[in-house]
């Protein structure tokens, strides 16, 4: 078992204050790319300004809940970010207990445990879900459970007798498990966990891969017990009580999130327990902005201008596709990352295929009109259109006759 372990009382003012300050963060996707472009150098500024605040702020211990990496076989610089980030935590004066989540490789992440320093711990073992890392400060020790992410089909062999068939079952074993350990010891207590909580706002950033039926959602009363509950796995900052929050992710990873702030919580423990939370806020590297208008106006339109260095999702008007649109998108808004032709008032498709629009055509112009109806999504040629169109084949038709 873990031995307790001294927090520092020399920084910031922390002796004065007798408290034990947390720093909540979680899902930092390191090595997870934004359409297609690197996310590595903006993470890791707005990791060093993380840093820079748990120094600011004397905290203590600083809590990743899960989703460290992004994949189970990052590369190889995401190796070096991790460490990087953490022994610069460690500088900085803070202990670290790091989570593993369903991103993550639990083997992976564990894999560093032991070759790190002393003061950043690790927590990847399912078997070890009762086991604190516990930690002191002026009013006694701090017991910190870490829950790696618990996949039911994965676990289930290791609590045999057990029915782990949900995230809900497995989840409320894992804290049964810290409660019946806490029973036997004094003090205040902490737990980590990487899950999808019932009461989370459909808006708040819900990663991409969890589906929101029965089966994954934990009740809100299966975290009954610790005096703070730190979660992982929501991109988007949630309060689900004053005692269990999400922090979401530090960087913005998809332009559904875009208007979520980023940031973390400041949680403070005094003699009693839990006695204040506060949000700190981390810098965006570029914001996400989604646009929408015809074509034209997003080229020339000068109420764009303010957003002509974000990243930029495109959404054009017109009734007609454009030729080449993201490389002219890109010429004005050179961070353009996605576009998309939402034309206004489009037809309902009709179902026609191409040769049932041309089986009753009389006419090479009806063919024109029935090809464009097509490709258009029912929008055959306008006025203007068809007037080019006769002019096309009335000169053809001079073509052929004088040859």
């Amino acid at each position: 078992m873990p031995c307790a372990e001294g927090l520092r009382g020399d920084v910031g003012g922390r002796a004065y204050r007798g408290n034990m300050r947390i720093l909540h963060t979680s899902d930092w996707h390191i090595g997870r790319s934004f359409h297609g472009h690197s996310t590595l150098d903006a993470l890791h500024g707005v990791l060093e300004a993380l840093v820079a605040q748990v120094r600011a702020q004397a905290v203590d211990v600083v809590i990743v809940a899960g989703d460290v990496f992004d994949s189970a076989a990052p590369a190889a610089g995401c190796y070096t970010l991790l460490t990087d980030t953490l022994v610069s935590l460690r500088d900085a004066g803070a202990q670290v207990v790091v989570t593993s989540g369903n991103h993550d490789s639990a083997a992976r992440l564990g894999f560093q445990a032991r070759l790190l320093r002393d003061g950043i711990h690790v927590l990847t073992d399912p078997l070890a879900v009762g086991t604190p890392v516990t930690l002191t400060d002026a009013h006694g020790p701090v017991h910190v459970y870490g829950i790696p992410f618990l996949e039911p089909a994965l676990v289930r062999h290791l609590w045999q007798g057990t029915e782990l068939r949900t995230q809900a079952q497995t989840m409320a074993h894992a804290m049964g498990l810290i409660r019946s350990d806490l029973a036997t010891r004094e003090g205040r207590s902490v737990a980590i966990a990487h899950c999808f909580a019932a009461g989370v706002e459909p808006t708040a950033g819900v990663e991409r891969e969890i589906r929101q039926g029965t089966l994954d959602v934990v009740p809100l009363s299966v975290f009954d017990g610790p005096d703070y509950v730190a979660l992982g796995h929501i991109h988007g900052r949630q309060q689900l009580s004053e005692r269990v929050r999400y922090a979401g992710a530090p960087l913005h990873y998809s332009f559904g999130e875009g208007d979520k702030p980023r940031g973390s919580w400041l949680v403070d423990l005094d003699a009693a327990g839990l006695t204040s939370v506060e949000w700190l806020p981390l810098p965006v590297p570029r914001r996400l902005t989604t646009l929408r208008a015809s074509f034209d106006e997003l080229l020339t339109d000068p109420r764009f201008v303010e957003f002509e260095a974000d990243w930029i999702s495109a959404e054009y008007t017109d009734p007609t596709p454009q030729l080449e649109p993201m490389r002219r998108l890109q010429a004005r808004f050179p961070f353009c990352a996605t576009v998309a032709h939402t034309p206004v008032g489009a037809r309902a498709d009709d179902g026609l295929t191409y040769a049932g629009r041309v089986r009753e055509v009389r006419s090479d112009a009806e063919l024109i009109d029935a090809f464009l109806s097509h490709v258009r999504a029912g929008d055959g040629a306008d006025a203007r259109e068809q007037e080019l169109i006769r002019d096309v084949l009335d000169e053809r038709v001079v073509v052929e006759a004088s040859a």
